[in-house]
Order: structure tokens, then C-alpha cells, then sequence
């Protein structure tokens, strides 16, 4: 990785990238502080990475408080978490018929264990969140039929929480070869797979997380038909150096993608990860100096 300022090839992949979970764990913010970070985020220099802010159903109304707290900012996306999709779609419909283009729910995550519980889900963009355990090629069928969207946990508080490569690179590969969207959640907070501590607490236990430059630059050559056990090596690069970021594309060893495959692979397949920190991600993308 060369010391530069941030290039094309690397901005297309970072645009956007990171949907803010202040909410969750191990952040735990309550409301009022995670809206005030996302307002803050919005207007500050590295804008440009966020994406919506995530919040279940179940508080939206400690939203909406919050939100006219921080003086009712608009252009704000939200994503929303819901478990009953009949009670939960029609309170999404209710909160954008009120607020409309200022603050908008456009898109809905929920979790699937079985192809019977994956339904379309009219009028809004939906996630659904598979178990990376076994195989999930058959459940993400139902979600392309179903038009909808898949989604992976990457991580958590404790080692068991976090999937192992070959989990990660079976499951990029089943979305290129069904051609549908996904997005990760948790455990990402790093750009380069690493040895961390799990939670913000003293003492925290500690272990192997998953990089996003690993994970997204896996589902970009997961895209091109790369097979699974190259995906799998790739997610288990530790060493920063091994990427590298020219202005106009990334390599990885002989492997190449370009920035306008980078553009098209976040708008059309690797949508975003969720993180419950903002800048814990920008603060080590400045350390390994692909920030300013």
C-alpha cells in the first residue's frame, strides 16, 4: 500500500460503504448519542463512506425523539430491522408517508432460517440474513426469485460469532452465481484481517476479525467466477501490503480490479457492511495511510 492520497480505485470501493450501527453492540449507544454521531458523520470529511443509519422498528419512535432533538437534518436513509413483517412494513409506511424525503426508510433487514420464511417484500428493498454454518446456495434462490437481497453476520463479541473464510467465500460466490445483492454485518471494524479484542471493554477477549477490504474485494472477484478457494485465501490475507491500491485499480498478487469494476460492484452487488463505529474504520485506513 503506498502513502497517497485516497485514489479512484479506492474511493469507488469505500463510497458509501458503511452503514452506522452506534446502536448495537459493542458501541450500545443509546439514541440520542448515536443520531447526534450519525448528524456529525454527515457533515464531516469522510461523509462520503457513510450510509444509513441502522435502527429497529421496535424504537423508532426513540428516533423520531431523537431526530427532532438534533433539529430534524434531512437527506437521511435509514435502514430498518424488523422480525413480523405484517405489523412492522405498515409502521415503515407510516413513518415515510410522515417524514417523506427527509429522513426515509429505504431499506428492511430480517433474518430467514428456512426458504418458506423468505417473501417478497413489495415497495422497499429488503435484506435477508442467512446463518454462514451450512450451505446457504437454496435459501438465497428463494431470495432471488422473491426479488430480495441477502445479508451475512461477520462477527460478534465472542470467537464462535465469526464465520471462517470458507463460510464467507461459499457465501459471495452463491450470491455472484445468483446475480443478488448482499451486505455484512458485524465484526468488520477493521480494513485487513486481524487479531483484535472483541468488545471496547478493559480486558475484552480477543481474536481473528475479518477485514472489509478482505471481504469486499473477495465478493469483487467472486463476481468475475474466481473460485472458492481463491476467495478463501484472499479473505485470509493479514498483510496490508499484499493490497495494493493504484488510481486506477487494486491487486491483489496477479489478480486485478479495476476502479470502474469497483463502481459497479458496489452499486450492483457489495452494498455495504454494518458498524457499530464510524471511525474506528477511518482511523485505520489513515493508519495504514490510505487516508489523509
Amino acid at each position: 500500500m503506498t502513502p497517497t492520497a485516497t485514489t479512484s480505485a479506492l474511493h469507488a470501493l469505500l463510497e458509501g460503504l458503511i452503514d452506522y450501527a452506534g446502536l448495537f453492540p459493542p458501541a450500545g449507544l443509546e439514541m440520542a448519542k448515536a443520531v447526534s454521531n450519525y448528524a456529525r458523520y454527515k457533515s464531516g470529511p469522510h461523509a462520503w463512506m457513510l450510509g444509513r443509519f441502522i435502527v429497529p422498528v421496535a424504537r423508532l419512535d426513540e428516533f423520531e425523539r431523537a431526530w427532532h432533538t438534533e433539529g430534524e437534518p434531512a437527506d437521511w436513509r435509514l435502514s430498518a430491522l424488523i422480525t413480523e413483517v405484517g405489523s412492522d412494513l405498515p409502521l415503515i409506511q407510516e413513518f415515510n408517508a410522515t417524514y417523506g424525503g427527509d429522513v426515509q426508510i429505504d431499506a428492511v433487514e430480517l433474518k430467514a432460517s428456512t426458504s418458506s420464511e423468505i417473501r417478497a417484500l413489495p415497495g422497499i428493498t429488503g435484506y435477508v440474513e442467512v446463518a454462514s454454518a451450512s450451505d446457504p446456495t437454496e435459501l438465497i434462490a428463494q431470495m432471488k426469485h422473491e426479488k430480495l437481497r441477502a445479508k451475512i453476520r461477520t462477527g460478534g463479541l465472542t470467537a464462535d460469532a465469526f464465520p471462517q473464510a470458507g463460510a464467507i467465500a461459499r457465501f459471495l460466490r452463491a450470491c455472484a452465481a445468483a446475480a443478488i445483492p448482499f451486505k455484512a454485518t458485524a465484526g468488520l471494524h477493521h480494513p485487513v484481517r486481524c487479531v483484535k479484542p472483541f468488545t471496547y471493554e478493559q480486558g475484552s477477549a480477543e481474536g481473528t476479525m475479518h477485514g472489509f477490504l478482505n471481504v469486499f474485494l473477495a465478493a469483487g472477484f467472486a463476481r468475475k467466477g474466481y473460485a472458492v478457494l481463491f476467495l478463501e485465501r484472499l479473505l485470509a490475507e493479514e498483510n496490508p501490503q499484499a493490497f495494493r491500491f493504484a488510481e486506477n485499480g487494486v491487486h491483489w498478487g496477479d489478480a486485478y480490479l479495476s476502479a470502474e469494476e469497483l463502481a459497479d460492484l458496489r452499486t450492483n452487488f457489495a452494498i455495504a457492511f454494518g458498524s457499530c463505529s464510524f471511525e474506528e474504520p477511518i482511523a485505520d485506513l489513515q493508519a495504514l495511510r490510505l487516508l489523509p
